[in-house]
């Protein structure tokens, strides 16, 4: 079957730099589908070979040495270009007359790829519906969505109830790119196609575990998105939460969408929510010192640029097992990672120890920028008695696999041709991801969380991230990156 993928907000900087550079490299592996068409959509007049001519530079760009003109001139005759403005219902019905002379009355599926800003999400969805361009219940028509998917629980909501009166859950894949990583995607490869891992992966065995996404960067020149979000919204309540879910889950029945969707909302209705006089006590927001001069942002600026939260989960699996998670700007180094801190040996034998958590065994998966996993244990030195030290064992994609690991928008890409709604995230999940951060916004908005506390630029957050983790008996495990 032909498919179109129509790309809304197809001048701005997603489609540049993300969403055709994986098309394309998606053709050259020969992976779409044949009679794929492209589609894209703006307030910018390009003609066809303009919006081409456009795209070539930037994806000759981005994809350096992966380039290749003359696959490029085989892909480029699929792309075309619309001119249009998605707030104005002619000019969207407008442009499903294109698409339908293109698709000359074949059966097509269609993907409506909303690349633009947040705030034209509704007038989108409601022109394409008023436009007879989408049939509810209907497998051919889908709408992808980038994030963020509202700024709080009852935005999402209000999103939701507009999407759906276009279109039907089964419809609408909402992306987060960081579902895309192999990485991400290997994690549930570990655990469920592993007989050595899920029997230790519970309350008897696991001390505590810590989610880390860090940014070397700082904010630069995005305050304008960054003081109406702040930390939580632009890390948390999306990709953190989403290495949450697939860490702390249950075992699907069997990997489809609905299952594997079904147990990452199991696992959001079981965290316990922070009431407003426990944030003070279960996180953390801290600022980097030299974020007050950045362009646009106020001098008096309390946006946190750092946060760590503290989740419990109250089930039979994870039961006194706390989740920390953590990101900020401005740190030591990128790097995000996963880290399973197991439980120290019931009993010693080899001569005591002070407790500490660096000593105990350690699965570390990291996520990105060195792909892999590292398994840290303890072994005895030799010629020195029964003296022992944590040595580890490592696994990086890049030197056990040929090729280069494709960006993670080449796998959401495809999953959604195909209809594949496995790594894409459900209303529910949406919603029940937000109850649980709005009020830590809330709390920290109103002054009633812990204080905001400042930390230099290559530093690993506030000084007190790690007496707070002193405090519960725990320490980070900071490394840049911890694979070879």
């Amino acid at each position: 079957m032909a498919h179109t993928i129509v790309i809304f907000g197809a001048s701005g900087d997603l489609t540049s730099r993300k969403l055709v550079p994986a098309l394309y490299e998606l053709h050259r592996k020969g992976r779409l589908p044949d009679g794929t068409r492209i589609v894209g959509s703006s307030r910018s007049g390009f003609s066809h070979e303009a919006w081409r001519e456009r795209l070539v530079e930037s994806t000759a760009g981005y994809l350096g040495d992966r380039f290749d003109r003359g696959v490029w001139n085989e892909f480029a005759s699929s792309i075309y270009y619309h001119p249009g403005d998605v707030t104005q219902p002619d000019d969207v019905a407008s442009l499903g007359q294109f698409l339908d002379g293109t698709e000359q009355g074949a059966e097509t599926v269609r993907l409506y790829y909303l690349a633009t800003a947040p705030g034209f999400y509704e007038p989108a969805v409601l022109n394409l519906g008023q436009a007879g361009m989408t049939c509810e219940d209907c497998a051919q028509r889908r709408v992808v969505i980038e994030k963020p998917f509202g700024i709080d629980l009852a935005s999402a909501r209000r999103l939701n109830e507009v999407v759906h009166r276009v279109f039907a859950e089964s419809q609408v894949y909402r992306i987060d790119h960081y579902l895309g990583k192999e990485t991400v995607s290997n994690l549930l490869v570990l655990r469920f196609a592993n007989t050595i891992f899920e029997p230790i992966w519970n309350r008897n065995y696991v001390d505590h575990v810590q989610i880390t996404a860090a940014e070397e960067v700082v904010i630069g020149h995005r305050a304008g998105f960054y003081e109406s979000a702040g930390i939580l919204r632009d890390m948390f309540q999306n990709h953190l939460m989403q290495l949450f879910t697939l860490t702390a889950m249950e075992g699907p029945a069997r990997f489809d969408a609905d299952a594997v969707r079904d147990e990452k909302v199991k696992v959001l209705r079981c965290v316990r929510p922070l009431a407003r006089d426990e944030v003070a006590r279960w996180t953390l927001r801290g600022q980097y010192r030299s974020y007050r001069d950045e362009p646009g942002v106020g001098r008096g600026s309390q946006t946190p640029t750092f946060g760590a939260v503290t989740w419990h989960v109250d089930n039979w699996r994870w039961q006194g097992v706390p989740f920390y998670l953590r990101s900020g700007k401005g740190m030591s180094c990128r790097t995000t990672q996963i880290v399973i801190q197991f439980r120290h040996p019931p009993h010693m034998i080899f001569g005591s120890n002070a407790v500490d958590d660096h000593e105990a065994n350690r699965l570390v998966i990291q996520i990105q920028p060195r792909e892999g996993i590292q398994l840290h244990f303890q072994s005895k030195v030799p010629d020195a008695g029964m003296k022992r030290r944590l040595v580890d064992l490592d696994f990086t994609f890049r030197d056990r696999f040929a090729g280069d690991i494709p960006d993670a928008y080449q796998r959401l890409l495809l999953d959604a041709m195909q209809g594949d709604a496995s790594l894409f995230a459900r209303s529910d999940e949406v919603e029940a991801s937000w109850r649980l951060i709005d009020p830590i916004q809330a709390a920290w908005d109103e002054g009633a969380g812990p204080p905001l506390a400042f930390y230099e630029s290559g530093d690993w957050g506030p000084p007190g991230a790690a007496e707070w983790m002193q405090r519960q008996g725990r320490q980070w495990f900071d490394s840049c990156p911890v694979l070879k």
